[in-house]
C-alpha cells in the first residue's frame, strides 16, 4: 500500500517539471529507431558527409523530436 501512494506523488512531480501532458510520460508509442524519420534522415546525412562536429543543429534537433515523442534522450 505504501509503494502506490508514493508512485502517485511521483507522478505529478515529474509532469509539472516537464511540462508535458501525461502522455508524454507514459512509454513512447513507437520504437526509438522508427520516430522522427525527417530529422534522423537529414541529421544522418549532414554526418556522413560533413561529419560529427559540423552537424550540432541536426542533431538537436533530431533530439527534440525524440523527446516530444516521449523518449528519455
Amino acid at each position: 500500500m505504501g509503494n502506490s501512494t508514493s508512485a502517485t506523488t511521483v507522478t505529478p512531480v515529474a509532469e509539472e517539471k516537464t511540462g508535458q501532458t501525461p502522455t508524454a510520460d507514459t512509454k513512447p508509442k513507437k520504437k526509438i529507431c522508427c520516430a522522427c524519420p525527417d530529422t534522423k534522415r537529414l541529421r544522418d546525412e549532414c554526418i556522413v558527409e560533413h561529419g560529427e562536429d559540423a552537424c550540432g543543429k541536426w542533431i538537436e534537433a533530431h533530439r527534440l523530436c525524440l523527446r516530444a515523442e516521449g523518449f528519455n534522450v
